[in-house]
């Protein structure tokens, strides 16, 4: 058996596949280590409920295929990685029976939009087309490069009026940004969740730049056409098609090899030894990283302190996958038929105190009376998900990890099927045919059942840590580490918890690729996209 690579990644979800393939393809020996039997991390498609439902338990709006240069780099649709673009992109009912809908043509959006009110449709027309320059100019582009530090980034973006608007959205909270935008509660409510619902505070100021990429992200989101773990398969076929790496699961990692301050190799609990001749790159948390693997006897006592104040997201996702013997016929269909063809239904919300009592009960460690969640229905586009005439659904909460009573109320059972219930609830409110006869069987996940299937989740957190204002760019994980490079010689890091984040973006792993290309003289055989090398002449990324 081998034993000797160039590289040994940490890790075989998103980020660890894409930084093993890129680095396979350009010759290096390469080795990924996976937990679990199965790699994808949270590009998982599962038979949960039913034979032959199949459920992407985790991801599933995949937000930046447009963007990321993997998918072109890799030529991952040659391994039966493609995707479906919905025109219907998200869709909003009301209690009343009325319904907004918001497509991948913003016309079609603001027509909409315009049956609340006028004012906002033209707002949010104005709105698509400056995020849409916030994405092509700064935000699409730095997902992809090492970030600066926030003074240079400011002087940089402030060199034209687009970017001084640009910096001028940190100044607000989601809220205010939302509520000078429109007018209307109802379209306030749909654009504040679509601004929040990956984690930014409603309420918070520093981090609103962030909300136009997730407003934006939300009409050009795609599905992955066979499941999500379609994705994580193709960069495994790219790995091995390379000729140059290997893939092992149910690998129990017992320590990172550090001699003198220098990464050597990975010991599994088993007493098998890998050694690294290059580097050793780990897309897992930095928690299980440096204190579990490293070591704190090899950490200077500040790197170690910085890694011990790291913050998990206070909340996590509970959710609910059926299987089902038709789709949801909405009520709001008889206001506008589209909404029977939409990719993600945001549904329990009326206003936009509905939406800040939620987040309000996540900070008390408390669950509403009611579920407001989102929701998709994967085989309205792809049938090949469940059984023929059959389909499946997946409701996905915010909701705190750490309950009043602690997190491990959540294995209460009652608990449990009570607020399961809620979720069916929900869902018949707006969709009457959704009666219990139409749901086959259900899979029920809580954020404690999350932290502990995906070790990276620490208390339900998706992202490997909270977005906060000092997490965030050169902070993270923190001021060493931001570029992917560690105090410990040799030793990557790749995984959400490095700048930009998670979400299946690719950047962390892409600027680790890059880093390691340079530090080790790597022939980089992929080209920088042109839109990031026009930002660049641009004078913003330095």
């Amino acid at each position: 058996m081998q034993t000797k690579y160039d590289f040994i990644i940490i890790g075989g979800g998103p980020n660890g596949l894409c930084t093993a393939a890129y680095l396979a393809k350009a010759g290096q020996k390469v080795l990924v280590l996976e937990k679990y039997f199965e790699v994808g991390g949270g590009l998982m498609t599962e038979e949960v409920t039913l034979g032959g439902f199949y459920h992407n338990t985790h991801a599933i709006y995949h937000m930046m295929v447009d963007y990321a240069p993997v998918y072109q780099d890799l030529e991952l649709e040659k391994f039966r990685c493609n995707y479906i673009y919905p025109d219907v992109q998200v869709a909003m009912p009301f209690s009343d029976g009325k319904c907004l809908c918001l497509y991948s043509d913003v016309e079609k959006s603001c027509n909409s939009i315009s049956r609340f009110s006028q004012k906002d449709a033209e707002s949010y027309r104005e709105m698509y087309h400056k995020f849409k320059a916030f994405m092509d100019e700064f935000l699409a582009p730095g997902t992809y490069l090492k970030p600066l530090p926030p003074l240079d980034t400011a002087v940089a973006t402030e060199k034209t009026p687009l970017g001084k608007e640009f910096t001028e959205l940190t100044e607000k909270t989601p809220q205010q940004l939302v509520n000078e935008l429109f007018e209307n509660e109802r379209v306030r409510t749909m654009l504040l969740y679509l601004a929040c619902h990956w984690g930014i505070e409603y309420d918070n100021t520093g981090l609103t730049f962030l909300a136009a990429l997730t407003i934006d992200r939300a009409v050009n989101s795609r599905l992955c056409n066979g499941g999500s773990h379609r994705l994580s398969n193709s960069m495994c076929r790219v790995i091995q098609e390379s000729g140059n790496g290997h893939i092992r699961g149910s690998q129990l990692i017992k320590r990172f090899i550090v001699e003198n301050g220098t990464a050597k190799g990975v010991e599994l609990e088993n007493g098998t030894v890998y050694e690294a001749e290059k580097a050793v790159i780990s897309s897992i948390d930095p928690h299980q990283t440096f204190l579990k693997y490293v070591g704190e006897e090899n950490l200077a006592p500040q790197f170690a302190h910085k890694v011990k104040n790291w913050h998990w997201e206070k909340w996590g996702l509970a959710s609910l996958h059926l299987a089902l013997t038709e789709l949801p016929s909405f009520t709001a269909a008889a206001d506008n038929p589209d909404i029977s063809k939409a990719f993600m239904y945001i549904l329990g919300y009326e206003t936009p105190d509905d939406l800040v009592k939620q987040w309000q009960a996540i900070d008390n460690g408390e669950l509403t009376s009611t579920v407001g969640c989102d929701c998709v229905f994967p085989t309205m586009f792809d049938p090949s998900q469940a059984p023929e005439g059959r389909h499946t659904g997946s409701m996905y909460e915010m909701a705190p990890y750490n309950l009043k009573d602690g997190a491990e109320k959540w294995w209460n059972r009652a608990l449990r099927e009570e607020h399961e219930e809620k979720f069916v609830t929900t869902l018949q409110k707006y969709a009457p045919n959704m009666t219990k006869d139409k749901i086959l069987w259900t899979y029920f996940v809580t954020p404690l059942d999350y932290s502990t299937k995906y070790l990276n989740m620490v208390e339900g957190s998706i992202k490997q840590g909270a977005y906060e204002i000092f997490q965030m760019l050169t902070n993270r994980p923190n001021d060493e580490c931001s570029d992917t490079r560690t105090p410990i010689k040799n030793l990557y890091v790749c995984g959400a918890c490095v700048y930009p984040g998670g979400l299946v973006t690719f950047g962390p792993s892409y600027n680790a690729v890059n880093a390691i290309a340079e530090d080790y003289g790597i022939e980089k055989w992929w080209k920088e996209p042109e839109y990031i090398t026009a930002a660049r002449d641009k004078g913003y990324f330095g």
